[in-house]
């Protein structure tokens, strides 16, 4: 009998604690969120910033802005401008743009000064100092990308080449929650105080002026 008693208690102590567990998983909090859904929210990465990181790092950003050095080896990135495009201390090159506006293009030995029928585009400052991306918000980076418009205003002028056909690219390439990304890790990057000098019309436009 003491047997039979023993093994009743045993049973509902055991239900018991089943039922406690059911109860606790219940109350668990519903803004709980699963590591591995949060990781595949972030394409694989930890958090938006590091993903941000490594679409910027695949995508190219730093071929044009951020400027190069020249070495024996040939060029290569100066650090201390990562991302903050051409330098401003920098004059346009001493060219003939007239015959080469006709002819074809020219990218200077630092990778941030592009000249061809268009004019004279500089390698913008995506830092988040106030010479670069500093004042912008998230849409306006999705409406320079998605629209091609400069500082992403609706208003405003093209973005001109190289820049035109990288916006391209991302606008068809990259979703929304990528793009996000992107603008949050540069927000997080060193600002360089850099005012990058505005682009410059064609020569034979320039020429044509009173």
């Amino acid at each position: 009998m003491k047997s039979q008693i023993a093994i009743v208690c045993v049973a509902t102590l055991c239900l018991w604690l089943m039922l406690s567990s059911c109860h606790s998983r219940r109350a668990e909090p519903p803004s709980a969120v699963n590591p591995s859904s949060q990781l595949l929210s972030y394409g694989g990465y930890p958090n938006q910033v590091a993903w941000g990181k490594h679409l910027v790092d695949i995508s190219g950003c730093s071929d044009c802005h951020t400027p190069k050095k020249m070495t024996a080896m040939g060029p290569v990135p100066d650090t201390t401008m990562y991302l903050a495009g051409h330098p401003a201390v920098v004059p346009p090159p001493h060219i003939n743009r007239v015959e080469l506006e006709k002819n074809g293009l020219m990218l200077t030995n630092d990778l941030s000064v592009w000249v061809g029928p268009w004019g004279i585009s500089y390698a913008a400052n995506l830092t988040p100092d106030e010479t670069g991306l500093g004042g912008w918000s998230e849409s306006q980076f999705l409406t320079a990308i998605r629209k091609g418009k400069w500082k992403g205003l609706e208003q405003s002028r093209d973005l001109l080449p190289p820049m035109s056909f990288v916006a391209e690219g991302m606008n068809h390439g990259f979703s929304d929650q990528e793009l996000k990304a992107i603008f949050a890790y540069l927000q997080t990057i060193r600002p360089v105080h850099n005012l990058v000098p505005a682009p410059v019309p064609p020569a034979g436009q320039m020429n044509r002026n009173p």
